[in-house]
């Protein structure tokens, strides 16, 4: 627990570097204008697919039909935004990982040699696979809520910790070992891993402030990665 906790207050304590602060900026921006052209699309949708008025029984007319369901929609949209704008948020950062990372390495640990770098494609595709896998992982944890009653937001913490530890630790991880490494670190210290992915996942519970995780969940897990990695060494 204690690497972990000092993995995430070195993270916070990089707020002031403007690199972070561009990539908060750039993912909650990409996020917010994802999210309000969803919206202008479903009431386009809701508008010219329904009609103004239905017959109601007994003949009454009821006029507002689309007035009705473009209020329904948009409260429909913003409640599935507060579990997708997650997995969005995280894949819109995923794309700028490279500059997350170089930050905290260049700051925290000058004297390691040059990493791989990932190529735009491979940024691109990772966050694409990731987006899927959180919005598909999610979306079947909602058709268990019902039955877990009041440990609804450990559910929560629990699966999206573990998708943020797998991923976060893995792309930070193979800028500097082979995949087989990469995968046999993560293996070696899956709990620790999954814990440290509960802790970031916790605040994804929180508008607005979810959408920083992905950039501090990235430096989290560069530190703790390091710190795992010298002990692997040593």
């Amino acid at each position: 627990m204690g690497v972990i906790w000092a993995s995430f207050t070195r993270a916070l304590a990089q707020w002031a570097d403007p690199r972070f602060r561009r990539i908060v900026v750039l993912g909650v921006g990409l996020t917010l204008g994802l999210l309000i052209a969803l919206i202008l699309l479903l009431l386009w949708a809701v508008q010219a697919l329904t009609p103004d008025s239905i017959i109601l029984p007994f003949g009454a007319e009821f006029w507002g039909v689309h007035e009705v369901l473009s209020v329904g929609s948009v409260l429909l949209m913003l409640g599935l935004s507060v579990f997708l704008m997650v997995p969005v948020a995280s894949a819109f950062s995923g794309l700028f990982l490279e500059g997350v990372v170089d930050a905290v390495e260049e700051r925290s640990y000058p004297t390691l040699p040059p990493a791989r770098h990932l190529s735009l494609a491979e940024g691109a595709i990772a966050s694409v696979n990731f987006l899927g896998l959180m919005v598909v992982v999610n979306l079947g944890a909602l058709l268990v809520w019902p039955f877990v009653g009041p440990f609804i937001p450990v559910v929560f913490w629990a699966v999206n910790g573990w998708l943020l530890g797998q991923e976060y630790f893995t792309l930070v991880a193979q800028r500097r070992l082979s995949k087989l490494e990469a995968k046999r670190l993560r293996r070696v210290h899956r709990g620790r891993i999954w814990l440290a992915g509960a802790l970031m996942a916790v605040p994804l519970s929180v508008p607005v402030l979810n959408l920083l995780i992905p950039v501090f969940g990235v430096a989290t897990f560069t530190h703790l990665f390091h710190a795992l990695s010298a002990r692997r060494v040593a």
